[in-house]
């Protein structure tokens, strides 16, 4: 069963939706499972200002892609790959404290959604992707 909490993480569609201004755009698409996802990035003074994206994907993507949506803008590129490095490792791992930056994502990324791992951290592979990280 789905949780309330990731059904409301998901419906936080502020950042949905391509613009066509960008300064990195990416689809990429999940072998696994056919989730697919489309960003447009805009990085001003080595920062991301700005990520829309688009789904067609489970819930669990919608809601990882809009939570990293509006957290990236407080993340330094040069540590995206290593962040989300770290992130995949603690989430694979149970009781392991989250950093401070990424504590909205324990919703999401708990033991009851490790088999959605993938989608999950579809949002994620097309950022490094994108930014060529």
């Amino acid at each position: 069963m789905i949780s309330e909490d990731i059904i409301k993480l998901a419906s936080n569609t502020s950042n949905v939706g391509l613009k066509n201004k960008f300064s990195h755009k990416i689809s990429l698409r999940n072998s696994t499972c056919g989730d697919k996802i489309t960003l447009e990035i805009i990085v001003n003074r080595k920062k991301v200002s700005s990520m829309k994206y688009e789904t067609e994907s489970c819930i669990f993507c919608e809601a990882s892609a809009s939570l990293l949506s509006h957290n990236i803008k407080s993340i330094n590129i040069k540590d995206i790959k290593n962040d989300f490095i770290k992130l995949k490792d603690i989430s694979r791992k149970k009781n392991m404290k989250f950093p401070k930056k990424y504590s909205n994502f324990k919703k999401l990324l708990n033991s009851d959604n490790n088999n959605r791992f993938k989608c999950i951290f579809l949002p994620f592979d097309a950022v490094v992707k994108a930014l060529k990280l």
